[in-house]
C-alpha cells in the first residue's frame, strides 16, 4: 500500500489515540504518548506490525496516545492508511 495523502483516525480521549499518516520518502515514526516510558517499546512493534501488513514501506506515521490498547491502536492506524489512499 502507498501513503498518497493525508490520513487520520482516532480521538484525544483518555484510552484513546489520535494517528495521522501522511507521504514521505521514508518510513518515519513519531510517538507521543502519555505512557511512552513504559510502553513505547510494544507500541512502536504494533504499529510495525500493521505496516508490514498492509505493505506500508514509507510514509510518516504520528501517533498521540492517551493509553490505548493494541486493538485500538490497530483500528485507528488501519483507518488512517485506508483514509490515506490505500485500500
Amino acid at each position: 500500500m502507498k501513503i498518497v495523502k493525508k490520513g487520520q483516525a482516532g480521538t484525544m480521549q483518555s484510552s484513546d489515540l489520535m494517528v495521522t499518516v501522511e507521504p514521505a520518502d521514508e518510513l518515519v515514526i513519531d510517538i507521543q504518548s502519555t505512557v511512552k516510558k513504559q510502553f513505547e517499546h510494544l507500541i512502536r512493534a504494533k504499529l510495525e506490525e500493521v505496516l508490514a501488513r498492509c505493505g506500508v514501506t514509507a510514509g510518516k506515521i504520528g501517533i498521540s496516545d492517551r493509553g490505548a490498547l493494541d486493538y485500538a491502536i490497530e483500528a485507528r492506524l488501519e483507518a488512517a492508511l485506508q483514509r490515506a489512499g490505500g485500500e
